[in-house]
Order: C-alpha cells, then sequence, then structure tokens
C-alpha cells in the first residue's frame, strides 16, 4: 500500500480521526498498532520479524547497559558490540551478501574465469531496514555514551523504530531528539494539521506532478542509452536529478507533514540542495540526517580512534601541522564515504556515484579552495560575488549529476558507457528540434513539467528566506484557500495516478 495510493490516504484519514478521538495516553498505542497494520496491508507480514528483533536486541542491549555500571567498562562495550553486531549482521545479509558474491565472481572474470564461483542468493527484504536500522543503533549509542535515557517500556521503543511514515523512506531519527514525542500526548491543534496537511499536498505535488513525468523520460533513455546518445544523456540525467530530488523530498513532505499532523515533528531532510555552492554544502542541504548520523557514529569515532590519532601525530610530523591534520581528515572521510556508498546499496555503483565520487570532489575542492581564490583576487574577481557564487552553484550541481548518473545507471559499466557517449556525441540540436519529445513526453506533457518545475524553483527560492507556509497564512482568507485548492486541483488533474496507472515506488524506499 504505497503512500500515494487512495487507500493509504483513507487509512491516513481514519487514523488521524481516531488519533484525536481517543483519550490522549492511548494515542502512542494507536500509532504502534497502525504501524504494524501498515506492514500487513503492504504484504510485508512475515518480514515485520526483521525490525522486531531489532527492537528487541536494541531494547535488551540498551537494558543490559543501564544495568552495568560505568566502571565495568569491558562488559558495557561487549555489550554494546553485540548489538551492534545483531543489526548491522541483518542488514548485511539481507543487503550486501550479493553485493560480496557479485564482487568475487567480477574479479574472476576479470582473470578469465568462464563460470561463476558463487550463486547468488535471494532475500525479501523489509521496508526501510536501513532506516531504522540506523535509527535503533543511534538510539543504543546514545545511552552507551549517556546522551540518551534507556526506554523502558519495550513497545515505546517498537513505535519510536517502527513507525510507519519514517519506516518507507527516512529520515534517520536521533531518540534523544525525537523519541518522546512518540509517546507524549498530544491535543488537537488546528495549525499543526492545517500545515501537516498543507505540506503533504505539497509532497503530493512533487512526486505524482513532477517526478513520475521526469521519470518517464529517464527511463527511455537510460532504458536504450545507446540508442540515445549526446545531448539525450546529459537531458535525462539532469532530469534524474530533479525526479530524484523531488521524489525523495517529497516523500519527506509527505512523511513530515502527516506526523506534524498527529503533533509529531520530525527532523528536515532537505534545505534547497540545488542552491548548494559546494559539493560539501550540497550533502548539508540533501539527505540532512543520513550526514547528521554519518558524523555522528562514523566520522568522528573513526577520527577519534587509536589508528587516526597516531596517522594524525605521522601527518603532522611529516606534512606539517596544518596540512598533517587536514590529510589525516581526508583519510577519515574516504573511510565516511565509503559507509555512505555502501549505505545506499549493495552494488559498485553506489559506492562511486554516492560515495567515493563526492569524497573525491569535497577533498579537491579543499585543496583548490585557496589557490582559485588567490587566482581571483590576483584577477581582481570577488570570489564572494554573486557571478562566482552562480557559477559555483552549476558546477556543484554538474558534479552532483555524473554522481546521479553512477546511482541510476544499471551497473557502473553502463554508466562508463554513458558518460562516454555522453561526450563523444555532438547533437546539441535534439533539444530544440522537437526531439526529445519523442522520449516519452509530448509537447504538453513537456510544458506541464517546466511550468511546475519553474513553481518549484520559486517556492525554494522563497524557502531561502521564510516558510512558504507562515507566508501564505498571513494572507487574506480568500487568497489562501484560491492558492491550495490550485494546488490540491494540480495534483487531481494533472497528477500521475488512476485506474491503469501505478506510481512507482520512492526512489529511496528500497534503501
Amino acid at each position: 500500500m504505497g503512500i500515494t495510493s487512495f487507500y493509504f490516504l483513507c487509512f491516513f484519514a481514519v487514523m488521524l480521526i481516531l488519533y484525536y478521538s481517543i483519550p490522549r495516553k492511548f494515542q502512542w498505542g494507536l500509532l504502534l498498532l497502525c504501524s504494524i497494520l501498515y506492514y500487513f496491508l503492504s504484504g510485508q507480514e512475515i518480514l515485520i520479524l526483521y525490525p522486531a528483533v531489532s527492537v528487541a536486541a536494541c531494547y535488551g542491549g540498551s537494558r543490559l547497559l543501564a544495568q552495568t555500571p560505568e566502571e565495568q567498562v569491558k562488559k558495557r562495550k561487549g555489550i554494546l558490540l553485540m548489538t551492534i553486531l545483531v543489526n548491522i549482521g541483518i542488514l548485511v545479509v539481507l543487503k550486501y551478501v550479493n553485493f560480496g558474491i557479485y564482487t568475487i565472481d567480477g574479479l574472476a572474470r576479470l582473470f578469465g574465469s568462464s563460470r561463476t564461483l558463487i550463486e547468488s542468493v535471494d532475500f525479501l527484504v523489509p521496508l526501510g531496514v536501513s532506516f531504522y536500522t540506523f535509527s535503533l543503533l543511534g538510539y543504543v549509542i546514545d545511552v552507551y555514551y549517556g546522551m540518551a535515557k534507556p526506554q523502558e517500556n519495550f513497545w515505546k521503543l517498537a513505535l519510536y523504530g517502527m513507525y510507519f511514515p519514517v519506516i518507507i523512506s527516512g529520515p534517520i531519527l536521533k531518540y534523544r531528539e525525537h523519541g518522546e514525542q512518540f509517546f507524549a500526548p498530544h491535543a488537537f491543534d488546528y495549525k499543526k494539521v492545517a500545515y501537516g496537511l498543507q505540506r503533504m499536498l505539497w509532497g503530493f505535488f512533487k512526486k505524482l506532478v513532477i517526478a513520475e513525468r521526469l521519470g518517464i523520460l529517464v527511463n527511455t533513455v537510460y532504458g536504450d542509452y545507446e540508442g540515445y546518445p549526446g545531448a539525450y544523456i546529459w537531458v535525462a540525467t539532469i532530469c534524474y536529478a530533479f525526479q530524484l530530488y523531488t521524489d525523495f523530498s517529497g516523500c519527506m513532505d509527505i512523511v513530515l507533514g502527516m506526523s506534524e499532523s498527529f503533533g509529531i515533528l520530525l527532523p528536515e531532510n532537505f534545505k534547497t540542495p540545488f542552491f548548494a555552492r559546494s559539493v560539501a554544502e550540497y550533502w548539508r542541504r540533501w539527505h540532512i540526517t543520513l550526514g547528521v548520523w554519518m558524523k555522528d557514529y562514523v566520522f568522528y569515532p573513526v577520527l577519534r580512534s587509536k589508528f587516526f590519532t597516531r596517522l594524525n601525530k605521522s601527518f603532522k610530523e611529516k606534512f606539517g601541522k596544518k596540512k598533517g591534520k587536514q590529510y589525516a581528515a581526508f583519510a577519515a572521510m574516504f573511510i565516511l564515504w565509503l559507509t555512505v556508498g555502501i549505505w545506499h546499496g549493495g552494488d559498485w555503483k553506489f559506492v562511486i556515484g554516492s560515495g567515493l565520487l563526492h569524497w573525491f570532489y569535497i577533498v579537491m575542492e579543499e585543496l583548490l579552495e585557496a589557490p582559485c581564490r588567490k587566482a581571483m583576487e590576483r584577477l581582481s574577481i570577488n570570489p564572494a560575488g554573486r557571478v562566482i557564487g552562480t557559477i559555483r552553484i552549476f558546477r556543484t550541481f554538474f558534479l552532483v549529476c555524473i554522481g546521479d548518473l553512477f546511482f541510476r545507471a544499471a551497473s557502473v559499466g553502463d554508466a562508463l558507457a554513458m558518460l562516454k557517449g555522453a561526450v563523444t556525441v555532438w547533437n546539441p540540436h535534439v533539444v530544440w528540434d522537437g526531439s526529445v519529445f519523442d522520449l516519452g513526453l509530448d509537447a504538453i506533457e513537456a510544458v506541464v513539467t517546466v511550468l511546475s518545475l519553474l513553481l518549484l524553483f520559486a517556492v525554494s527560492v522563497m524557502q531561502q528566506k521564510e516558510g512558504v507556509r507562515d507566508r501564505i497564512a498571513r494572507r487574506a482568507l480568500p487568497v489562501r484557500w484560491i492558492l491550495w485548492y490550485a494546488l490540491l486541483f494540480a495534483v487531481i488533474l494533472l497528477g500521475c495516478y488512476g485506474p491503469g496507472y501505478s506510481a512507482s515506488e520512492f526512489i529511496y524506499q528500497g534503501f
């Protein structure tokens, strides 16, 4: 049962009415019951065992940590390690066994083997396994370090780990910051419910009006990139960047809006990422909760480890204090971005496109920042000027698109072949001679897509200064109703849905 389906909207409507009709002390229980029910309605009946085991392991681990004195360091570390291994073990088995198998078979073929050494295995993967695993692991780690109080009620921790909107595509939560909201009583608040529904509507617009249309064009080119070389690949890759953004951020708008209507405020996952002037800034604006989790639980622990402490000291002695510290940070960042890439999926295209390529970008940005700034100053160019800022935005977008190409391609080999086809064939005329209308979108559909993207751009510009919902709320009542009804009818009249059409799953739903 996809969250853009009519049945889900009915499910949510009934749930919202019940949520504010029952005694407040039972609200969290209703959320847990509906989260379990959502698994069954989504055809995930048996797969609910996976998050249940993860919750049980984290509950048991946190309770043992609470009962173990801090003086017993080895025992506490052992409890933490076992809890992490159980959760990571489930994740590895479900998502990364085939990654290892394909890598071994690929290396064997590289060295001349003509047969498959190891057969792949097929596992049914539960919804949002990477999202709930990281949220639960963060909880246990925080309990270990005393930054979060262990939850004494198993069922409340189950709600935190299995809350159905979040389990679809995130965001990744921190228990110490957001956990207690799930269990607190929430009185009906008209503003929160209205704001939540408005945000959900905007999410539906992004997904059904923009992302679904762009997906048609992207699928056409990426499904036959040899038949659509040159400018076709560049157009499709740019469209995919916007498809990925509107799909993922649209899902977040629906999830965060739904939660807001329950009185639960979840962390933002996007902050107009296409306005970023560097790749590092892009990742502070894109999938924010993943970046924060990785820094807190991967980058900083790695940087503080004994090995990296010695490495940092060695680099400082060899390269000087400033450069030595920088090079040690680059080495720790390599592990960070390798982990980010692997988190996205068990395939080298993710490791490269969402991980190591971005590590390379950020390292080069930092190394070249000072020389470029000096060169611009010599040429009397203001490095902080609007023109240079705009150039940096386009440069960052281009670099991100290359990573997205790897992310979307069927394999690393296909991605490299597409890059070759994109730079060796010169056919820019297909952009303006109407050839792009042969990619699945006719002229009218293309106009709808372009106008929708322009609306998205306008809203993003306004978001730089103030929340759009707050700005609309200050308008006169007739203006507010006109704007929101216009958006509603845009979704109804222009959205891709209905009999015979099944909106695709959210791109990040499989992670």
